[in-house]
């Protein structure tokens, strides 16, 4: 078997996890009426934001920046991942303090799901530019793993936002289709994506993600987070740890 054709092979089997993924929360989504495995959905999917962004994303961002400025000693992808934290806590307090504005919250779960987007295509491009079997099946796993947990998560912050249903298919088929384009262009843009400049964006971008995955599932969660049943609490917080566990293990594993 030929390395592009292995590259289309596992484009393929990745559209099709991530849109077997997103099939219960769309069946079950948010309803007016209390779901308790929605809510506990919705805690695991938090555990995996926040996981993501402390052992995937922070992490990548760190080595990226060391790997192509090592003169400089100043902590940039903290910097890069308080502002993404900072942008999200900004823009809810600006839509409690002015009521009127409601378009700000809105847009919340819409700018969410584009950094995912913009993710995948870029976890996609770092498989389209490996020119060897073995590495790029490693980066398979990986990639398949960690999307089947993003596209899970995507779907449960949009039934947390109340996204209407045709918005709610339109970004899980756009975030799907990310990974799979994101190997065609790796491809073509391998020359790019190995320069400092395309290093630099990669990295500044991951540690921006990271913090807005950071607060998504912090103050994010709790602010949004229904409790009809105050019981619940302690099992939603264990759906949490389970689902930032499961990314740890990913991490050490893939």
């Amino acid at each position: 078997m030929s390395l592009f054709f292995y590259k289309i092979i596992a484009g393929i089997l990745i559209l099709i996890t991530s849109l077997m993924t997103v099939v219960y929360p769309i069946k079950v989504r948010a309803r007016p009426e209390h779901h308790p495995v929605l809510e506990l959905g919705d805690a695991f999917a938090s555990g995996i934001f926040l996981g993501a962004a402390l052992f995937h994303m922070l992490p990548d961002a760190i080595s990226g920046f060391a790997n192509t400025l090592s003169d400089v000693h100043y902590p940039i992808a903290e910097f890069f991942c308080a502002c993404g934290f900072l942008v999200l806590l900004f823009l809810e307090r600006l839509a409690q303090c002015v009521p009127k504005i409601k378009n700000t919250k809105q847009a919340m779960p819409y700018m969410v799901a584009l950094i995912l987007i913009i993710h995948s295509l870029i976890e996609g491009s770092v498989l389209g530019i490996n020119a060897t079997m073995a590495t790029a099946f490693v980066i398979f796993v990986a990639i398949i793993v960690h999307k089947s947990s993003e596209s899970f998560a995507l779907a449960m912050v949009l039934n947390r936002n109340q996204v209407a249903f045709r918005n709610m298919i339109l970004i899980v088929g756009v975030f799907s289709l990310m990974t799979p384009l994101g190997i065609l262009l790796g491809s073509t843009m391998s020359s790019f994506l190995q320069f400092k400049s395309g290093q630099l964006w990669t990295a500044g971008f991951n540690a921006f993600a990271a913090g807005t995955f950071l607060y998504m599932s912090t103050l994010h969660h709790i602010n949004h987070h229904e409790r009809l049943h105050e019981s619940e609490n302690l099992w939603e917080f264990l759906f949490l740890l389970i689902g930032l566990v499961v990314m740890a293990l990913l991490a050490r594993w893939v």
